[in-house]
């Protein structure tokens, strides 16, 4: 089983690496399509520090994300009204056909890297991966709490 975490992490560079390639049909990365997706769910739009940590990525690599975005015209940012000096990142109406086009290329993606997977072992897979994340966030509380 010492194997295990290096499947997952060779497993995820796979996902990455594929997802990469069909983003880029539409002129996206794999990490602006997070960015999309993110503020998609999130609405009326997200400031940028709750954003990066949303996506655990560094506001400075958001920053770059956003900014190439917004050149495509899929974001714009505003002030905050709560805080002046922050900015909210809001989807524009240009994103909608996008973000169409990129959940259908995920759902794309999802059946063809299940292909062959029964519903029980999704559905096994998921609880696993479930409990490797609980089991993760515990060490981190763990490593926090004693430093």
């Amino acid at each position: 089983m010492e194997n295990f975490a290096f499947e997952i992490v060779e497993t995820a560079r796979l996902i990455r690496r594929e997802a990469n390639k069909r983003a880029a049909v539409l002129g996206a990365t794999k990490a602006q399509w997070r960015v999309l997706a993110r503020l998609h769910r999130g609405g009326g739009g997200i400031r940028q520090v709750e954003l990066a940590e949303a996506l655990d990525v560094e506001p400075i690599t958001l920053c770059r994300m956003i900014d190439r975005l917004e050149e495509a015209g899929l974001v714009e940012r505003r002030r905050d009204e709560a805080d002046r000096r922050a900015w909210r990142i809001h989807l524009t109406e240009e994103a909608a056909p996008v973000l169409a086009k990129l959940e259908a290329m995920g759902l794309s993606f999802n059946a063809d890297i299940l292909a062959g997977i029964t519903e029980s072992d999704r559905e096994a897979a998921l609880r696993v991966l479930a409990r490797i994340r609980r089991n993760l966030d515990q060490i981190e509380q763990g490593l926090e709490e004693a430093s």
